[in-house]
């Protein structure tokens, strides 16, 4: 018999995850939490939410894809294989990590995220008066991404959005087509490791894989259209709550 309230939360959390990865990143501040809601041990969730958004970051990418461009000379091509490789790397790393680990883990990166995103553009500013950072930094940035988003998808967008403003000093919104390659790059090379070593509960997966791809590309079709300050506002809020969420869930 087809548990119906089953399947639609799992398609309303793949919903609002693949819109907020459009918008702003942390797409798995939807999903993750859902996927436990349901039952899931969190790597297991981790896994399958990072599964179920890959569609929708790349319904997303589609919808971006008139926005994609360099960021500081560097290709997005060169910066695609250097997240895929990367990122291969992240999610083996999740699959040696014990459940509890993880949740002791994961609070301090989502506080990086949220600590870089707040200060972002003084940090910019400041970082331009004493050093000029060029592709090296963006790339040797890009690597520790890389493999942060295949450990843990949950963010990987902020932190990109964080790190590229900080280095190129470009406003979320001028960063949103390029950000969203390389979040469904990373997310692709995480789910190859996920469904390979098993991690993906498809149960759950398969409706929240539907509504996340309805989302993405909605999302990304908002995204086009709002304005940079609401973007980041947006971004700010939710890595903020979301941080304190998991800290309570992990240390509580």
């Amino acid at each position: 018999m087809i548990d119906w309230t089953f399947l639609a939360l799992a398609a309303a959390g793949g919903f609002v995850g693949g819109a907020m990865n459009a918008l702003a990143g942390g797409g798995s501040f939807s999903t993750m939490p859902t996927l436990i809601a349901l039952g899931l041990p969190s790597t297991i969730a981790n896994a399958t939410s990072n599964v179920a958004l890959q569609p929708a970051a790349m319904a997303s990418v589609w919808a971006y894809r008139h926005g994609l461009e360099p960021v500081m000379g560097v290709s997005m091509r060169r910066m695609a294989v250097l997240t895929f490789v990367f990122a291969l790397l992240g999610s083996v790393l999740l699959f040696l990590t014990p459940p509890r680990a993880f949740d002791l883990i994961v609070p301090w990166l989502l506080l990086t995220a949220t600590i870089a995103i707040a200060g972002g553009r003084h940090a910019s500013e400041w970082l331009a008066r004493i050093a000029k950072p060029g592709p090296r930094a963006l790339m040797g940035a890009q690597a520790v991404l890389g493999v942060y988003g295949g450990y843990f998808g949950g963010g990987i967008g902020m932190m990109l959005t964080a790190a590229w403003g900080l280095l190129s000093g470009r406003n979320p919104a001028q960063l949103a087509a390029p950000r969203t390659l390389m979040l469904a790059t990373a997310n692709a090379a995480a789910t190859l490791v996920f469904v390979a070593t098993g991690m993906v509960a498809w149960a759950q997966c398969l409706p929240m894989l539907a509504g996340g791809i309805v989302g993405g590309w909605s999302g990304a079709l908002i995204g086009r259209r709002l304005p940079a300050g609401l973007i980041r506002g947006w971004t700010l809020l939710l890595t903020t709550v979301t941080t304190a969420v998991f800290f309570y869930r992990g240390y509580a």
